[in-house]
């Protein structure tokens, strides 16, 4: 991934030895036992400059992540949560979230016709995040996110209010990226400039928002960026579930 430390202010405090730790937020940290594995960065150099997005690298390194986790499931004939939960055994904080979410929102129990849910998690500035999102496909083959349940604990919730508002900004925030929020460059201009180009999600295509607290005694961490990593990743895993096809580049194209 390209960095966005390089060439700023931050260059000298992030970048050591060539590496910008801020690109492996998501990945060095993987919270999954998995006893073999290797994390590689490339870094390449691109003309274009950029910056941060909400909640840095671990958007895209969460969306790699917890897709690549369910394609383990699937090869395994594995369901994603049991998956999961076996690979959590030795963090009880990324499992009470995963598991609560899973339960508020139904998982196993039969859905509607032509639904299905995705679960995905991940951890950044403190905080552990779960969703699950229940997702179709209309008949003109768009994408339709009808429910996100969302657990979270971000220890003491010193304002469950705007933890709540918080997550439910993440998820529009998130939602928009994966489902609209392509930049492209023509001679090295970008061509989007408003929303009539660059849409953000809508009234109309807003899900049901469901945001579970879990109650905890550890001291109070971030709140305003750990609820995009997962939306991406749980609305994917749900669409493999419909089409039978990985998603592996966002914005979705079906």
């Amino acid at each position: 991934g390209q960095s966005i430390s390089t060439g700023s202010l931050f260059e000298s405090a992030m970048v050591k030895n060539g590496i910008d730790y801020l690109s492996l937020g998501g990945a060095a940290n993987m919270p999954y036992s998995i006893a073999n594995r290797r994390i590689e960065l490339h870094g390449p150099d691109i003309p274009m400059p950029v910056l941060w997005w909400r909640s840095v690298s671990s958007t895209h390194n969460a969306f790699v992540m917890e897709s690549f986790i369910d394609e383990i499931a699937h090869v395994n004939h594995k369901d994603p949560l049991e998956l999961r939960q076996t690979l959590l055994t030795n963090q009880p904080r990324h499992l009470q979230v995963l598991e609560l979410a899973a339960q508020k929102a139904g998982w196993g129990k039969p859905l509607k016709k032509g639904r299905a849910l995705g679960i995905a998690m991940h951890a950044c500035f403190g905080s552990y995040v779960a969703q699950v999102a229940e997702v179709s496909i209309t008949n003109n083959n768009e994408v339709k996110v009808h429910r996100v349940v969302c657990a979270v604990d971000c220890g003491i919730a010193v304002n469950p209010l705007n933890i709540k508002a918080q997550i439910e900004g993440a998820i529009i925030f998130g939602l928009s990226a994966a489902l609209y929020g392509e930049i492209t460059l023509t001679d090295g201009k970008v061509q989007q400039s408003n929303f009539h180009d660059y849409p953000v999600l809508r009234m109309n295509a807003m899900p049901t928002v469901e945001v579970h607290i879990v109650k905890s005694d550890e001291q109070p961490t971030g709140i305003g960026e750990p609820g995009v990593p997962p939306i991406a990743p749980a609305v994917t895993n749900a669409l493999f579930k419909l089409t039978g096809r990985r998603v592996r580049k966002l914005p979705v194209r079906l």
